[in-house]
């Protein structure tokens, strides 16, 4: 199989070949941003001839008794992206399971999960998309559940491939972290260790107070204006190759400009431009420090900022975070429901875009 992960084209994209199955599989946790285990996943293929990598949907292996009711909602969340195939995988490390009639002496091993990859199939067909292929990952190593060879028998397999990808040069290229669980993910936007909450807290106060007396000395037009250049002035100091820490103060006056709506909207078009990577990074920076529920907003754009890049996984994370904080933002509300809905990144840069000139 040759497959591309976006088209050749956007700022931003990895664009490599995955020559087979075994390079789709050892190039899962790139396309998840961390090591899946336990899990169902499904990729999308896309464009002519099924030859690129579309939209990734990824779930917990369920119990049996779930394992119908998962498969359609997995399903349901892949052709969002309209793909003209999928291949499925299961990622575990759950022995071989006895297959056939145990009491006639018919029964002999077989790869696990074969009942539940079995849903996803009938499934996806629900949807009129043909799975190109369903493959087990377990123990570094990877098989074909339709495979007819001996490679592909329970036991034996075939090892990942192994040193470095093209895929892993590019996602290192594109700033692409693999962590090595979910966990280790959410951990990114997690308070750091040693925070002073309170002083911050107390930081964030005192910039309340200042934004206030700037309100009716210079009006909201100018305190506006003041809290983008702040915006814009911790954009720069996030930037590649910055190596100077934002102070309490920095962050404070971020989080609160963030509160005006305009400000906030203007900063959504920070996901599209050259400097995405450094919005991201501020923004993650916002998340981890602002206390609740200034929070919100950054976590809302860092969102953002990761699904336009393709993260989902990431994009949940901080959405999970800025409804913590903030149950009621209606921003981070709608965009978590567009993100169960499978959104894809394009629609959503359209979006911006849209919302962008309309705003002009």
């Amino acid at each position: 199989m040759d497959a591309r992960t976006g088209p050749p084209a956007p700022p931003g994209r990895i664009a490599v070949r995955l020559s087979d199955l075994g390079e789709l599989a050892a190039a899962l946790p790139h396309l998840l941003g961390f090591r899946p285990a336990e899990s169902v996943v499904l990729v999308g293929l896309v464009g002519p001839g099924a030859r690129r990598l579309g939209m990734t949907a990824r779930a917990d292996i369920p119990p049996v008794e779930a394992g119908r009711a998962m498969a359609r909602l997995l399903a349901a969340k892949v052709v969002t992206g309209r793909p003209a195939g999928v291949v499925a995988v299961v990622v575990s490390e759950a022995g071989d399971a006895e297959v056939g009639d145990a009491e006639d002496g018919d029964a002999e091993q077989g790869l696990p999960h074969r009942g539940l990859m079995g849903h996803l199939c009938a499934a996806l067909a629900e949807h009129a998309v043909p799975v190109r292929d369903v493959l087990l990952v377990r123990g570094g190593r990877w098989w074909s559940y339709d495979c007819p060879e001996r490679c592909c028998a329970p036991g034996v397999g075939t090892a990942l491939p192994d040193g470095v990808t093209e895929l892993e040069v590019a996602a290192v290229a594109a700033g692409v972290v693999v962590e090595p669980d979910r966990a280790t993910l959410a951990a990114r936007v997690a308070p750091p260790e040693g925070l002073d909450r309170s002083a911050m807290a107390a930081v964030c106060a005192q910039v309340a107070l200042e934004c206030a007396e700037r309100i009716l000395d210079g009006g909201w037009d100018t305190v506006t204006g003041e809290s983008w250049a702040a915006v814009l002035e911790a954009l720069a100091r996030c930037r590649p190759g910055a190596v100077v820490r934002l102070t309490d103060r920095e962050v404070a006056r971020v989080v609160w400009g963030l509160r005006d709506r305009s400000v906030r909207d203007l900063a959504l078009q920070l996901a599209l431009g050259e400097d995405a990577p450094a919005a991201e990074q501020l923004w993650t920076e916002c998340t981890r420090r602002a206390p609740v529920p200034l929070d919100a907003a950054a976590a809302t754009l860092l969102a953002v900022s990761a699904w336009v890049r393709g993260d989902g996984a990431t994009a949940g994370i901080a959405l999970d975070r800025a409804l913590a904080g903030e149950p009621g933002y209606a921003l981070a509300r709608l965009l978590s429901e567009a993100l169960d809905a499978c959104l894809s990144p394009d629609e959503l840069r359209r979006l911006i875009r849209s919302a962008a000139a309309a705003g002009r």
